[in-house]
């Protein structure tokens, strides 16, 4: 493959469209345009502008903004200029983003108006000064080997202490897998992300994949209210949304018109309950398609317009993606047959590794085969269903149970709101599976959907009402959270 620039891979078919609108920061108030145009000499300003402080290729910075444009035109400078930036969530804490400072020692951070930052003495680049740099002459992207560093995620920490993912430049064409895979994008669409710039998911699915097609990618500004946000996707004609399932639950809840424009919703993040698909069906007259990827990989399975997920399962394999469901002994499995879900190590999304830790890394892989640690089993037709992760099977009397079956079972309960289920330890060593609900059902209403849908040994012992679910930044349930806070009464 000759010499790549992921940034100059994302922008070029905006060259052929300069003036259609290429990112809108939108509000009930009001809405920040960018046309391609625009975007792309923004960029090149900075990049050009990051060098003249004496960054050069390879060195690293920590991206610490909000939801404003300067996050992506920052993340995009840096790879087109050789660097490699570092996104982050502007939801860390001072003592967290320090750790992560002092894992990846940045040369720079850039920083956001009122986002925490390290305690250290990284030179600083405000969101104001890297925005007075759009008017810098452009750079040339800088260009090179698609195995290269290109940039570093976070994991979500869910198990344990996040880790930092390092992503070649190659990982934005295994993106391209997914347009037909999972979006039915098109050039001429207007796709409304519900999530925050710092977000990999709004990132690629919100920002890099439209940009790359030339269509426009619509992002709701710091401070709008979840119930707002189909309020401003039909005022802004939005043909996609996409968002995490629990932020479709918060809409569904609330009270708006139909949407003209929308061809249908994209849900990625966590699982997506068959319910919450029949509900958004139901009401908008549109499907959900749901996609699995993790921070090491960008999403492999996936339903989508041509071919849609049947009902309580993931979808398929996208066109190009080598993956299987393999035994303990690492073999891959028959349809049926239950086991860990697996990528081909030769998937261009697939990371380069974990930032010095070659061990934890290698632990990821078995012969040719990435582990992605979730439980999948598949159908004859190839559609595969997810049991959850591996780390949060729950052992029911020596029989294993995953979550999904069982909040499945409850989530279709009147009033149940956000349902998630865990084991929690007892006092005699072993455990019971307990359910939590954050809605106005009560717990006999949650009891006797369990009895009537699942086997004895699958129903919780234990039926906890919380006012909210704990979850990641990124909007994921933290199960590790609740088995930490809660014990069985």
């Amino acid at each position: 493959m000759p010499p790549f620039n992921l940034a100059e891979h994302v922008l070029n078919a905006g060259l052929a469209t300069p003036d259609r609108l290429a990112l809108a920061v939108i509000s009930p108030a009001r809405a920040d345009r960018w046309s391609h145009a625009r975007l792309r000499a923004a960029v090149l300003g900075a990049a050009t502008g990051l060098r003249e402080r004496g960054l050069r290729p390879g060195d690293r910075v920590l991206l610490r903004i909000g939801n404003e444009p300067a996050f992506p035109v920052a993340y995009l400078a840096c790879i087109a200029a050789g660097i490699v930036p570092v996104p982050t969530s502007a939801m860390l804490t001072e003592a967290e983003i320090t750790r992560i400072s002092g894992d990846i020692r940045p040369a720079l951070v850039v920083a956001g108006a009122g986002v925490p930052l390290p305690a250290d003495d990284t030179p600083r680049l405000s969101a104001a000064e890297l925005a007075a740099m759009a008017s810098l002459p452009p750079a040339d992207f800088q260009r090179g080997d698609p195995e290269r560093l290109a940039y570093i995620v976070y994991t979500s920490g869910t198990s344990g202490r996040p880790r930092a993912v390092m992503h070649a430049h190659r990982a934005i064409l295994a993106r391209a897998m997914m347009f037909e895979g999972w979006y039915g994008l098109r050039a001429s669409d207007r796709l409304l992300h519900a999530g925050a710039f710092n977000w990999t998911f709004t990132l690629g699915t919100g920002l890099m994949d439209p940009w790359t097609l030339g269509a426009t990618a619509l992002i709701p500004a710091e401070g709008t209210a979840i119930e707002q946000i189909p309020l401003l996707a039909r005022r802004h004609g939005a043909s996609i949304i996409a968002a995490a399932p629990g932020v479709f639950r918060r809409m569904l809840r609330a009270d708006w018109a139909a949407l003209p424009d929308l061809r249908h919703g994209l849900a990625a993040g966590e699982r997506l309950d068959p319910e919450l698909r029949r509900a958004w069906q139901a009401r908008t007259g549109t499907d959900l398609h749901e996609a699995m990827g993790m921070s090491e990989c960008s999403t492999f399975l996936s339903g989508s317009p041509a071919r849609p997920a049947p009902k309580g399962s993931a979808g398929y394999p996208q066109p190009g993606r080598r993956v299987a469901i393999l035994s303990p002994e690492g073999q891959p499995l028959p349809a049926g047959e239950a086991g860990v879900l697996a990528v081909h190590r030769s998937d261009p999304g697939l990371f380069l590794g974990y930032l010095d830790q070659p061990e934890e890394t290698a632990e990821r892989f078995h012969g040719e085969w990435f582990l992605t640690g979730d439980l999948a089993v598949a159908a004859a037709d190839g559609a595969i269903s997810t049991l959850g992760r591996a780390d949060d099977m729950m052992n029911a009397g020596g029989y294993r149970v995953a979550p999904a079956e069982v909040e499945d079972a409850l989530a279709p309960v009147p009033g149940a709101g956000d349902v998630a289920v865990t084991e929690l330890p007892v006092a005699s060593g072993a455990s019971i599976i307990a359910a939590f609900w954050t809605g106005t059902a009560t717990a006999d209403a949650m009891r006797e959907a369990a009895e009537t849908s699942l086997a004895r040994y699958k129903q919780p012992r234990e039926y906890i009402r919380i006012d909210a679910l704990p979850r990641t930044p990124t909007g994921k349930i933290n199960r590790r959270a609740l088995r930490q806070t809660h014990r069985p009464g």
